[in-house]
């Protein structure tokens, strides 16, 4: 049966960027970034109003196909509540299409937020785990939504062994002497206008080559960064986009030939750099300015967060 939430609830969610396949592990390994998105919604009696800042600003929709909208209303009917009336209030630092998970963080966020209404309502929230399969179903893949879920570093699968698909994820602690820079570029791009540049079906050798480069990137980001340029390397998407986004590749070119292990961040056109040194080369970071690119000193990000009962416009 399902509850009806009365008007004056409020709650809120904070959820990082993140940036995927950190190379060779495609739809599989997660990073999340320390930049966030705030999400704060109150209920009404009726009505949906929906405000926007920061990133996205008069660009996306302000009414209920806003994936903000969808992901707390898909979280309330996960838990058996319903809203007549929301007010929902979106602060955005994570830019958009840009290779950065600000889809997945507006999915997270969603849910989070719903998570918040629910507590007031005595209802048991969603676990990390119910989190992570609801938002990856919005995304079909669950490498973001599991980094901007559990923050830090991800290793991330698909199970589809009963035929619907489960998704599932395993935190890995990320070792402390790894620095991170992200290449911001103005242009955009969308994961499914590079997803089409992929090859339906790959060789033996380029499968066998980046399995081997995605178990080695687990042991680098973990325990032996010094293994992080040839953990890195990647056969089976970013040669393929690359041509759809030449700025990024030749950023990425120019980072690696200083000795940077850098990748396209998810499907670009960001790209993420990862180094044991604090600074990047001077050459590189000429390089990124000059091309367009904002370069950004960050750090891991933390998992989503969430609160009830916030005071709204605080």
């Amino acid at each position: 049966m399902t509850r009806t939430l009365p008007p004056g609830l409020t709650a809120n969610a904070v959820v990082a960027a993140s940036s995927a396949n950190l190379g060779p592990g495609f739809d599989s390994l997660g990073l999340a970034l320390r930049l966030y998105d705030e999400i704060i919604v109150e209920t009404t009696h009726s009505g949906l109003v929906v405000q926007v800042e920061g990133e996205g600003e008069g660009q996306v929709p302000l009414d209920s196909s806003h994936l903000v909208v969808r992901a707390i209303e898909r979280g309330l009917r996960e838990l058996g509540l319903t809203a007549p009336g929301l007010i929902v209030r979106c602060r955005n630092d994570i830019p958009h299409s840009r290779g950065l998970g600000s889809s997945a963080a507006a999915v997270v966020g969603g849910l989070a937020a719903a998570n918040g209404l629910a507590v007031q309502a005595d209802c048991t929230p969603m676990t990390e785990s119910e989190l992570i399969q609801v938002s990856s179903e919005f995304e079909g893949h669950p490498d973001n939504a599991a980094a901007a879920v559990y923050g830090g570093a991800v290793v991330s699968w698909t199970d589809t062994s009963r035929g619907d698909a489960r998704y599932a994820a395993a935190p890995i602690r990320l070792h402390a002497d790894i620095h991170l820079f992200v290449g911001i570029p103005q242009v955009r791009s969308s994961t499914a206008e590079t997803r089409v540049l992929l090859p339906e079906h790959v060789s033996h050798h380029d499968a066998r080559f980046n399995l081997s480069r995605a178990a080695l990137l687990v042991v680098a980001l973990t325990e032996r960064p010094d293994l992080l340029m040839a953990a890195t390397e990647d056969v089976l998407h970013q040669p393929q986009r690359a041509p759809a986004m030449p700025a990024s590749g030749e950023f990425l070119a120019v980072l690696r030939r200083c000795g940077i292990a850098a990748v396209l961040s998810g499907a670009g056109p960001a790209v993420l750099a990862l180094s044991t040194r604090a600074e990047l080369p001077a050459e590189a970071a000429k390089f990124g300015a000059e091309s367009g690119f904002t370069v950004v000193t960050t750090s891991v990000g933390s998992g989503v967060q969430w609160t009830s009962g916030v005071v709204v416009g605080s």
